[in-house]
């Protein structure tokens, strides 16, 4: 029978080092806060409560759990691990199932992960606990966790009261556990402070258990799961982590990445098959893009959909409200922003097309503008099916291009073209023979003047 499962996630840390006015756990991988990284992942679990455990800049993690339905308990003083698990019992009150116990700095712990943990817990030989260990390259200060070969725990330790020997071994404690909700809380009312930090150690519910006759386990995982975020250094490092998965998954589902290395992928990217992305590409949150389409290089796309077999780039930037339709294309130096390209439709150089709608077919010549905001408010340009604007127009909105009409260029275009009109917007040209010889003269003679005055 699958036992209930709950999750407590703790954020009460100031994050000093990270030297910043928002929250250590608040800042973004991939577009979205490191936090509600890890929610997600708890949540492919189904859990039936969920706590995170708040201290220093409180505020701002509750704002940003509350909408998610999560609840949050306080822990008044900084006074160690166990002692902010023990601040979530309130709200874990008449739950019997397993907790997990995270932390909200390390984000990129997987869901299979968890799991793990929690089948481990449920094995015939019923350990009091399970921990999640793993083993870095430089076990640094990292408490060490001490175990046989099947992974029963003989004691863990931390670096600052581990002796030489036990310093030596390469099994850490991510801090990551699980425990039944029986056992937790009365675990950590007998965790005391006698250590060298005097804070009360989550890790002493081990030793506690093992007094009692009981064992606990450990299971392993790969470091790079399990870093922890508390400078920005160590951000940089985990967002590199992070987007080298995404690439890795993006080629699997069958996309080619160019150089892989140099594409940026939001949290929320979704690509389709035989996508063909070029170097330094960025997507920024809300990107669907589906078969077919190739993205050239430099180009940044956010808050955008591009349909089958579409054209972006090189140096293209698509921002909130893009949509790209079949087949269209839209080249270098081109910007859309809440605006629709139809089917087929082109706007291939140096163009800006904002609260626009274009349809199937038309091209959009170079250079060209739809002016969409007075300083006030924003208003729509409607371009129709099959379309020509020439190169260097100017669309002043609210207008609409009928279908089949064209615009020539350099037009300045203030009022609505009906359909397969042409429209012609441009000042009557005056030629003055000889005017720009006499103009170099004059001003020759001027600057000599000057020269010779001084």
């Amino acid at each position: 029978m699958t036992r209930p499962i709950a999750a407590i996630i703790l954020a009460a840390g100031k994050g000093t080092r990270m030297k910043s006015d928002l929250h250590k756990v608040l800042h973004p991988i991939a577009g979205r806060p490191m936090l509600l990284h890890l929610i997600d992942s708890v949540k492919a679990l189904s859990p039936e409560r969920m706590v995170v455990v708040t201290g220093a800049g409180r505020e701002q993690v509750e704002a940003a759990v509350a909408p998610l339905g999560v609840a949050t308990a306080l822990q008044a003083e900084q006074l160690g691990t166990g002692h902010a698990v023990a601040q979530a019992r309130e709200a874990l009150a008449g739950f019997d199932g397993d907790v997990l116990i995270l932390y909200g700095d390390v984000p990129l712990v997987e869901a299979r992960t968890m799991r793990a943990m929690i089948d481990r817990l449920g094995e015939a030989d019923a350990p009091a606990a399970v921990v999640l260990g793993f083993r870095p390259d430089d076990p640094a200060a990292y408490g060490r966790v001490i175990a046989d070969r099947s992974g029963r725990i003989d004691r863990m330790v931390e670096f600052k009261d581990a002796n030489p020997e036990e310093r030596a071994v390469t099994l850490c404690n991510s801090g990551l556990m699980a425990v039944r909700s029986s056992d937790l809380f009365g675990l950590l009312d007998r965790v005391g402070n006698d250590n060298a930090a005097g804070e009360y150690y989550l890790p002493d519910i081990v030793m506690l258990a093992a007094a009692d006759g009981r064992h606990s386990a450990v299971i392993e995982t790969g470091a790079g799961e399990v870093a922890g975020v508390n400078s920005r250094a160590e951000l940089a490092v985990v967002e590199g982590d992070w987007q080298v998965r995404r690439r890795a998954r993006a080629m699997a589902d069958g996309a080619t990445l160019i150089a892989p290395e140099t594409v940026w992928f939001s949290h929320d990217t979704r690509l389709g098959r035989d996508v063909v992305i070029e170097p330094h590409v960025v997507f920024g949150p809300g990107v669907h893009v589906a078969d077919g389409v190739t993205i050239h290089a430099f180009s940044h796309l956010e808050g955008a959909t591009v349909a089958t077999g579409a054209d972006i780039g090189p140096y293209a930037r698509l921002r909130p409200g893009a949509d790209v339709r079949e087949g269209a294309r839209v080249g270098n130096f081109v910007e859309m922003k809440k605006a629709v390209l139809g089917p087929g439709a082109k706007a291939n150089h140096l163009t800006y097309l904002g609260d626009a709608e274009v349809g199937a077919g038309a091209n959009i010549g170079a250079g060209t503008i739809t002016c969409n905001y007075d300083g006030f408010l924003k208003y729509k340009t409607t371009i129709g099916e099959g379309a020509f604007v020439g190169s260097n127009s100017a669309l002043v909105a609210p207008v609409t291009i009928g279908a089949g009409a064209i615009v020539g260029a350099g037009s300045v275009v203030t009022s609505d073209v009906e359909a397969n009109a042409l429209a012609l917007v441009r000042a009557e040209r005056q030629t003055k023979a000889g005017w720009a010889k006499r103009f170099r003269d004059m001003m020759k003679a001027k600057k000599a003047a000057k020269k010779a005055g001084e």
